[in-house]
């Protein structure tokens, strides 16, 4: 049986090197991982450009997203065969026509509406546009709780912004309506609440297991998420809690230091107010 390869997409915030942890366990496994960068500029835009790098490669494929790369790879593996399993970690999953804001309102518990800050920009065409970045100050708190402040501290510097307009942006396919899927809960979430991750994966049948994390598990418990996209490599249906071994403070400082933090999504009505009001004409 051929191996697939693991295709690791990020959220916001963020850039690749977020599953640098991830990565390292799977490649010693054996596994071909790619992690390409995901633009957030948008989600029809982002999608198509996760959808034309699937492309690219031979063989199946194992597609992972973390927060709003959850909503990425949804649409972008819609209608490709290649795609044999999709694993949402601490992830969005919208259903075709939702909204990323207005499904986030469904359920209480994120705390990124108060940590947000909002950075206009100008286009080259001469339109404007918000970025959203997390202010450092509350980064830590809201975002990676459970990791070193110094860790968080560094994350927080070197953060991407999201368009904030992405966040009205509705889902155009719902591929986990077709492929099977796994997903990853974080318990202590503050970004995404729990409770919306627990409602999307029984939505999607999910094969779930819960971990005692934060926001950003693909760094703090490395060893969880890629036992989850193993079985999701192999096919394996258990539900039992994966092992959270190797995840100590050394290795949080190791990994924190050198990758930027894990993806996430905005709701609540500031978020959605924010890019209404600066939404780019023409996007």
């Amino acid at each position: 049986m051929t191996r697939p390869t693991v295709v690791l997409v990020h959220g916001a915030f963020a850039d690749a090197s977020s599953w640098n942890g991830v990565t390292e366990r799977l490649q010693r496994d054996g596994y071909s991982v790619v992690a390409p960068a995901n633009p957030l500029r948008g989600l029809a835009g982002d999608s198509a450009y996760i959808a034309s790098f699937l492309k690219s490669i031979q063989g199946p494929i194992v597609l992972v997203g973390h927060s709003y790369g959850g909503a990425v790879i949804s649409t972008a593996a819609a209608g490709n065969s290649q795609v044999k399993s999709l694993v949402f970690v601490n992830a969005f999953m919208p259903d075709k026509g939702e909204a990323l804001g207005a499904l986030g309102d469904r359920f209480p518990g994120s705390e990124l509406a108060a940590a947000l800050r909002p950075v206009p920009f100008r286009n080259a065409d001469g339109t404007n546009g918000t970025d959203l970045y997390l202010q450092a100050a509350k980064f830590h708190q809201a975002f990676a709780a459970d990791l070193p402040a110094a860790v968080a501290a560094v994350m927080a510097a070197a953060q991407r912004p999201i368009v904030a307009s992405a966040f009205m942006d509705k889902a155009a396919e719902a591929a986990w309506k077709t492929i099977p899927s796994w997903a990853l809960v974080s318990t202590r979430d503050k970004a995404i609440s729990p409770a919306l991750e627990r409602f999307e994966a029984q939505r999607a049948h999910a094969r779930t297991v819960e971990v005692d994390a934060s926001h950003v598990a693909l760094v703090s418990h490395p060893d969880a998420v890629a036992d989850l996209i193993r079985r999701a490599a192999t096919g394996d249906g258990s539900s039992a809690q994966p092992a959270l071994a190797g995840t100590g403070l050394s290795t949080l400082v190791l990994a924190g230091l050198g990758v930027l933090a894990g993806g996430t999504v905005l709701t609540g009505c500031g978020l959605i107010g924010a890019a209404r009001k600066r939404r780019e004409p023409g996007r």
